[in-house]
């Protein structure tokens, strides 16, 4: 089958033959029919992650957003069939250890991540293989569409499990989103979705005027503003600062400008993932998130059990991740895409189609 490998980093995937999968006693194979492109990927693809022990090793089929059909499975498989149409998260658990059992898999102390380890190939390929797939794997309902569950991908369930989950965002809350790429979109529309209230910040008016089409209540354009005109900016859009924060891009900027925009007992939600400059460490404002009770929280993936809740939404119209759709693609051209995301120069969300 044909896959995207990394062999270098910062050099372009390549597109290449490499054996197809197969199940695990417990496991399926899916036949990919859509997988997004993340700045997860990307940041995999630089190598970043070394000083998080986090860094994807050379020779890795990347990728980790993909929907599709079951193509084999395993002996050991109860409640899947060939031909079934599943979603499939990035974050695998193996559905035994205390945390898969307390509902809480996203974090399973022998959880697999999806296209980010050599035990757990990717999706950026014709098939890919899930392990513990009667756990892992997300029946879908009839009337969503695979190219829209790939743009759901990693992006929306880290934002609806942060926000409603973790940050338990509530009706008539303000909530600010830095960054509004994939995720800081999808941030922006589950927020809406749930009955807050959003004001979107980017140095991009084109990206500004997305997230007020995907439910933005204000906008702050950050391009000509230091952190301190940000932070003002928001809180004067919001009457004194935001309730939830959210920082989508991983930036020590924009950590810091979520944390200071907040009101007193407000919570900052950290969802991207920090590049070569912090090395996963940002200086933080403590005495005065002590002072002012801030809560800062960490959110990863989303646990297996709680996908209904989201492809619920989606059935319903409630959360349309399609809508944030900008452009399909076929596996070629994958290398150039994830290189246009070094300088910001993609828009919305980008998706595999075509394999």
């Amino acid at each position: 089958m044909r896959a995207a490998v990394l062999h270098e980093y910062g050099e372009p995937l390549v597109v290449e033959d490499v054996d197809a999968p197969q199940p695990d006693p417990h496991g399926v194979v899916v036949g990919v029919e859509a997988c997004g492109i993340c700045r997860s990927d990307w940041h995999a693809w630089q190598g970043h992650g070394e000083w998080a022990d986090d860094q994807v090793p050379k020779g890795q089929i990347l990728g980790h957003e993909p929907a599709g059909r079951v193509v084999a499975v395993g002996e050991r498989v109860d409640h899947l069939r060939d031909g079934d149409r599943i979603a499939v998260p990035f974050n695998l658990g193996d559905g035994t250890c205390p945390y898969c059992r307390n509902g809480h898999g996203n974090v399973c102390q022998d959880g697999l991540s999806l296209g980010f380890q050599s035990e757990a190939p990717g999706a950026f390929a014709e098939q890919v293989h899930v392990p513990y797939a009667d756990y892992n794997a997300m029946p879908l309902p009839e009337n969503v569409a695979a190219r829209d569950v790939a743009a759901l991908g990693c992006r929306f369930m880290t934002a609806f499990h942060g926000l409603t989950h973790r940050a338990d965002v509530r009706t008539g809350d303000w909530v600010a989103v830095h960054g509004c790429g994939g995720v800081g979109l999808s941030a922006v529309q589950v927020a809406n979705a749930v009955g807050a209230r959003v004001v979107a910040v980017d140095i991009d008016a084109k990206k500004l005027d997305l997230a007020r089409e995907v439910g933005a209540d204000a906008t702050v354009d950050s391009s000509d503003l230091d952190g301190r005109g940000v932070t003002s900016a928001i809180r004067a859009e919001t009457g004194g600062g935001a309730h939830v924060s959210v920082d989508a891009l991983g930036l020590e900027e924009t950590c810091r400008n979520s944390i200071f925009c907040l009101r007193k007992r407000g919570t900052h939600v950290q969802l991207g993932l920090t590049t070569e400059k912090e090395r996963g460490e940002v200086s933080l404002p403590t005495d005065r998130m002590t002072m002012q009770e801030i809560s800062f929280l960490g959110s990863r993936g989303m646990p297996p059990t709680r996908y209904e809740e989201l492809l619920g939404l989606m059935a319903t119209g409630d959360v349309d991740p399609g809508a944030l759709v900008s452009r399909e693609v076929s596996l070629s051209e994958v290398p150039e895409r994830l290189a246009a995301m070094t300088n910001y120069e993609t828009e919305g969300i980008e998706v595999v189609t075509e394999f």
